[in-house]
């Protein structure tokens, strides 16, 4: 495997119109990226065109690489790619079945699934249940039904069963929206505690804010317009003039033992 992921020259289009623009950006094992814009950047169709959910547009004139571990996007089983490409959003919440219990709910994503129902499992599958919970600090939640749940419960719980299957890569798609400050800080420490495990995934966050990248974050990429417009270490990427360019408006970025934050010059 050459890269974890690798995309040249790749855009999305939808009737006609472009969403992504001739986009190139690699990720390789060890790093972990954060991806910041503002809305309407493109953000979302890039980790929809990453987990299978759009296909890369086709063109004649300028030809495009568009793999994630070696396969290539646009032809690769969805199903296959499920299991190597885990995803944790705050949207998908509606998708899951909420009177399910946790541990089933975790478990049912080795098959795919949204619900447990006849499939089997070996021991071991509930002993990773077990410690992904624990790991996420949600493991005395178990046997509770998902609806039952806090909106910062249910994220990490979500992100627990984005790593069921053991993915090679796990993409964080703005996790934190809708949380109060502290189910913010929770679920951040979950994921640096995550990140210093050498068998954890490479790591793609999404999300609007700065203050919400874990200690550990090693790249970051910023995108406007539908295109990638930074991208590289993230001490030379979250720098005051590009940051400020990326949102239009003067901004002052700043590192403080380990965490980021961002401001607006008066």
């Amino acid at each position: 495997m050459e890269h974890v992921v690798k995309l040249r020259n790749v855009g999305v289009s939808r009737d006609g119109q472009p969403i992504l623009k001739d986009v190139s950006w690699t990720v390789d094992q060890g790093q972990n990226w954060v991806i910041l814009g503002p809305n309407g950047a493109g953000k979302t169709t890039l980790v929809n065109l990453l987990t299978g959910r759009v296909f890369p547009s086709y063109s004649k004139e300028k030809p495009h690489t568009a793999k994630v571990l070696d396969y290539r996007l646009g032809r690769v089983d969805l199903t296959e790619l499920r299991t190597i490409v885990g995803v944790s959003s705050s949207g998908q919440q509606h998708l899951v079945a909420g009177r399910l219990p946790v541990v089933d709910l975790l478990l049912s994503a080795l098959y795919g699934k949204i619900f447990r129902g006849r499939d089997e499992y070996e021991e071991q599958d509930f002993r990773r249940a077990s410690d992904l919970l624990h790991i996420m600090g949600v493991g005395h939640l178990a046997e509770r039904r998902f609806e039952t749940l806090s909106e910062g419960e249910r994220q990490r719980v979500l992100i627990c069963r984005a790593l069921m299957t053991d993915p090679e890569i796990l993409i964080l798609d703005e996790p934190t929206a809708g949380l109060d400050m502290g189910a913010r800080e929770l679920l951040i420490m979950a994921l640096e505690e995550i990140g210093k495990d050498k068998n954890a995934p490479v790591m793609v966050l999404v999300t609007h804010h700065v203050e919400e990248i874990p200690r550990g974050f090693t790249h970051a990429a910023l995108m406007n317009g539908g295109s990638i417009t930074a991208a590289g270490p993230i001490n030379d990427v979250l720098v005051d003039d590009v940051v400020s360019s990326t949102f239009g408006l003067p901004l002052k970025v700043t590192l403080s033992e380990g965490r980021w934050s961002a401001r607006a010059e008066y």
